[in-house]
């Protein structure tokens, strides 16, 4: 599903207009992006919990080519958990 898809829905089931689906959904979202960034836990109840993690630097062999060794650096990622009523209706 594309974000424009979630306006819909949410404009349709909460009778409200398409723009202010929009930016509600839109609002929602920057605060999760806001929430990771300062590096704290979002815990969306019955869903998951999304948190940034680190990954350190290594070494990888791009493409299976075993001359050449190629170092990535230490980057941050998104992790998520699923919550445990998600996993019951999806595993």
């Amino acid at each position: 599903m594309k974000k424009s898809d979630y306006y819909d829905i949410v404009a349709k089931s909460s009778h409200m207009t398409k723009k202010t689906a929009k930016d509600a959904i839109d609002a929602f979202l920057s605060e999760v992006i806001k929430t990771l960034k300062k590096g704290d836990k979002v815990v969306l109840s019955g869903v998951g919990t999304l948190s940034i993690g680190k990954v350190g630097p290594k070494d990888v062999v791009p493409f299976g080519k075993s001359d050449k060794r190629v170092t990535v650096k230490s980057h941050h990622v998104v992790n998520f958990k699923a919550a445990k009523p998600l996993r019951k209706i999806i595993w």
